[in-house]
């Protein structure tokens, strides 16, 4: 059997968070793990991140993350996450050459950065690709690959830009399989009219469950929780704030389901593959990616209105939660994760 060719691949995170995040930041999680899990399949991986960032791969450090700045500075101005953008891609500008295979996880800049070497590179939008800002990207770099996240996001993508769809997928040592002995309900997300925590409020009174809301309040709407969330919290509804890792394991794991009860057309959904790495099913309203990572009546149910959520909460002991996790393995490591974008860099290799 012939040898894999080892590749040279840079994983260029964003700027935000370290990588991986402290507690919040998705993305950079993904690519905390999709970078691990490609140095554990032998291959010569470097990371471009903040320099208060970890890794067992090649590590070029940059400036501190946004959130390394915040916590140093009482106001940081609005500008420095455009210098720690710029940062970060002078790093990558210093050593181009060095790669086979540069992965850009960031904003806009990287595509003119990357000049000729763009037909190597990848590019995966963590975001909706349907607004304005990205339909300008994509007109201006019609020869960048980009990667979608979900089936439904790429469908929003331009042809000539669309070089695949991989899903995320995290370490499988991450979360363990739980009893979801808690008695309660959970929502992990941001406190905003995208992620409809209310949704959740109203099915937990419904269905007589507690409810333990987790997520930090959205900058870019903070009016939202005090008009739709604080006035319902109670001793039975309760918000925690943001939770980590480690508080996930048990906030997931005890949890009689996750409630997803999106508004918008979710790129992918992170949380929904943590709740199924611990057993725990996901009652998710039908939006964006959710028909391809929830399988019905099996890793949990996908409703339309209030009235079948309340109805998919009645029909939780259906579900068995081991079969739960097993349907999270099957499909959502990292491992699984990095070899099909394996996939597509050798895709790329390939064309010259």
């Amino acid at each position: 059997m012939l040898q894999k060719k080892r590749i040279r691949i840079a994983q260029v995170a964003p700027v935000i968070f370290p990588t991986p995040p402290v507690d919040n930041g998705g993305t950079e999680r993904i690519v905390f793990d999709l970078t691990e899990a490609l140095v554990e399949l032998g291959h010569d991986v470097t990371l471009i991140a903040p320099s208060d960032s970890q890794t067992s791969a090649r590590h070029l450090a940059t400036s501190p993350s946004l959130y390394r700045w915040q916590q140093l500075y009482e106001n940081v101005p609005p500008g420095v996450p455009g210098v720690l953008e710029a940062l970060v891609l002078e790093r990558l500008r210093q050593h181009l050459d060095e790669f086979d295979i540069i992965h850009c996880h960031g904003e806009f800049c990287h595509a003119a950065v990357l000049g000729e070497r763009r037909r190597h590179s990848v590019t995966t939008v963590h975001w909706r690709v349907d607004e304005l800002d990205r339909q300008l990207f994509f007109e201006g770099f019609p020869d960048l690959p980009v990667a979608s996240i979900s089936q439904s996001q790429g469908r929003a993508l331009p042809k000539k830009n669309h070089l695949g769809t991989v899903c995320h997928g995290l370490d499988a040592k991450r979360f363990n399989l739980s009893k979801g002995s808690g008695g309660y309900l959970t929502f992990i997300g941001r406190m905003t009219d995208q992620k409809r925590p209310d949704r959740a409020i109203e099915v937990a009174r419904a269905t007589g469950y507690s409810l333990r809301l987790a997520g930090g309040i959205d900058v870019g709407n903070p009016d939202w929780f005090d008009r739709h969330v604080a006035p319902a919290l109670d001793e039975r509804i309760q918000h925690v704030g943001t939770v980590n890792d480690q508080q996930k394991q048990q906030f997931l794991g005890e949890a009689a389901a996750l409630l997803f009860p999106i508004d918008w057309p979710e790129p992918f959904g992170l949380v929904m593959i943590e709740a199924m790495a611990c057993g725990t099913p996901v009652i998710a309203w039908r939006n964006g990616s959710v028909e391809e990572i929830v399988e019905e009546g099996v890793s949990g149910f996908i409703v339309d209105s209030h009235e079948e959520a309340v109805a998919a909460v009645k029909r939780l002991p259906e579900l068995d939660r081991h079969r739960v996790r097993e349907a999270f393995l099957e499909r959502f490591t990292a491992t699984r994760m990095a070899e099909d974008y394996l996939a597509l860099y050798e895709t790329l290799l390939g064309a010259d």
